[in-house]
């Protein structure tokens, strides 16, 4: 099901996005208080309207199914303000996309402001179990029919052409393996695109992942009121949002307490090192981190962290956001 979601009277002239990125929702739980859940947003920004988000209920998962029974019109929820890095830099680039089920989400977003903002030409490789399955199929259907010469739709159904493993995929892909790929689904669905991907020769740079993470804290209960002691600290340069400041970094607090305490708006999801939200780039200085499941090797030589697992290693850190 898709929740369509209006910002508060306040928010409403301040909340922004680009296509891909995902909404933290806190959700409410007569165990914890609440529990949080990210979900990618299936609208885009050019179309001027709500918020939209797509659930799938998932056998088990309590966000999902507390959102599919107990969500509707007037339910009122706490959302961060949207985050991520799955998305592309220009419009106007030819894009390789590939999905399967529920990861058609964010991709369904990239696809509609290519073809409605830029002028890119979009091939969409996407698996699902069976035709039944097929999520957003006659929005995909409608677009193909309007976009003929820049969309091309490819279907992979798993009861007709088997698992979508890495070399079968190697054929609906290797025609476009030279454009830059966005990637969403299950792990291994995309451990075989990317394999195959690879193996077509394209370059692992521009083949970029949207993993779905199971968060294990409360984004919205971390408490960043209390800093460690300012005596042992080191100096960080920020870059954000097109201003810069220089802040004491105390050496045992992450980049993205000290950014939150002193009212920057720094993005921010998991706190968990798992999704990627808080990226920034190290330009000067030298910073370790805690924990990363996101970033690869190539990501870490261009000098890109986690600001909410990053801690500080030399005197003066220079990080930008741009």
């Amino acid at each position: 099901m898709s929740l369509e979601l209006e910002p508060a009277t306040e928010q409403s002239h301040s909340i922004g996005y680009r296509p891909g990125q995902f909404l933290t929702l806190r959700i409410p739980s007569e165990l914890t208080g609440s529990v949080s859940r990210c979900y990618s947003l299936s609208s885009a920004p050019h179309e001027g309207g709500p918020l939209k988000i797509t659930v799938k209920r998932t056998p088990g998962g309590y966000g999902s199914n507390w959102l599919c029974d107990n969500a509707m019109a007037g339910t009122t929820v706490d959302a961060l303000p949207p985050a991520g890095v799955f998305t592309p830099t220009s419009l106007d680039d030819d894009l390789l996309l590939v999905a399967a089920g529920s990861g058609i989400t964010p991709v369904l977003s990239i696809l509609k402001s290519v073809l409605a903002a830029g002028s890119g030409h979009c091939t969409l490789i996407y698996a699902n179990r069976d035709e039944r399955s097929v999520i957003f199929a006659a929005e995909l259907a409608d677009l193909s029919a309007r976009h003929p010469d820049r969309l091309l739709v490819v279907h992979w159904l798993e009861t007709l052409q088997g698992l979508p493993t890495s070399a079968r995929l190697a054929a609906p892909a290797g025609p476009w393996s030279d454009r830059e790929a966005f990637v969403c689904g299950p792990g291994p669905f995309m451990d075989a695109v990317c394999a195959a991907l690879t193996g077509l020769g394209a370059d692992r740079k521009r083949v970029h992942v949207e993993k779905f993470v199971s968060l294990n804290g409360n984004p919205f209960e971390a408490d960043t009121s209390q800093m460690s002691d300012a005596a042992d600290s080191a100096a960080v340069e920020v870059e954000l949002d097109g201003e810069t400041r220089v802040l004491p970094w105390p050496r045992h607090q992450v980049l993205l307490d000290v950014l939150l305490v002193n009212g920057l708006p720094a993005p921010y999801s998991c706190r968990e090192g798992a999704c990627s939200a808080c990226t920034c780039r190290v330009v000067a200085g030298q910073v370790r981190m805690r924990h990363n499941e996101v970033l690869d090797d190539a990501d870490l030589t261009e000098g890109y962290v986690l600001a909410c697992q990053a801690v500080p290693v030399t005197d003066t850190v220079q990080v930008t956001y741009s």
